[in-house]
């Protein structure tokens, strides 16, 4: 069976996916408007709906490509697994404006839409992550007690109460620290 019209430009794409984050960052997401989106990004309005009939579609769009450039991975160490997963997203939350992420959020609080959007979309995520903490359970990393679910909200929503609440950087340095409180020391710390 042949497709119809013609195959979405990861072009057009990625021009309204960064007009639409600038738009965002500019006007919030009560502000954020379609056809702005499209003079911004130089295209129709209509090469817009046709990809996004929202502008909450839109959103989520940008939310998965935003998640989809902190890649995921595991290898056979699971600290070092957890430790380049915690330096990846606070990488990546260092790059994004503060107030594009708070935006975003109280947009997911605010729109069911969006809100079951973004669950679904970090719910892969999650447990590929909760499938290395698990592994490092077996590895007797985490005590076998620990809900794997929680020690990676333990993880993760620091990033998140420093990006929004205190300010205060997201360094590599807190990062392995992050998973250095939670898992404990490794082998090599405790040797040194």
């Amino acid at each position: 069976m042949v497709g119809r019209g013609r195959p979405r430009d990861a072009e057009v794409e990625g021009k309204v996916l960064e007009a639409a984050v600038a738009e965002l960052r500019q006007r919030g997401y009560e502000g954020l408007a379609m056809d702005r989106v499209a003079e911004r990004a130089g295209v129709a309005k209509t090469t817009i709906y046709r990809r996004w009939s929202s502008k909450a579609e839109l959103v989520v769009a940008l939310i998965t490509h935003l998640r989809d450039d902190v890649p995921f991975e595991p290898g056979d160490d699971s600290r070092r697994d957890l430790t380049a997963l915690v330096t990846a997203i606070a990488a990546r939350l260092t790059s994004t404006p503060t107030t594009l992420v708070a935006d975003l959020a109280a947009a997911a609080a605010r729109d069911p839409r969006i809100s079951e959007s973004v669950r679904t979309l970090w719910a892969a995520r999650h447990r590929a992550v909760t499938e290395v903490v698990a592994k490092a359970q077996q590895d007797g990393l985490v005590l076998t007690h620990v809900a794997p679910a929680v020690l990676v909200d333990q993880l993760v929503g620091p990033l998140y109460y420093r990006l929004l609440v205190t300010g205060e950087p997201l360094t590599p340095e807190y990062a392995r620290t992050l998973v250095t409180s939670v898992l404990g020391p490794s082998r090599s710390d405790q040797e040194s």
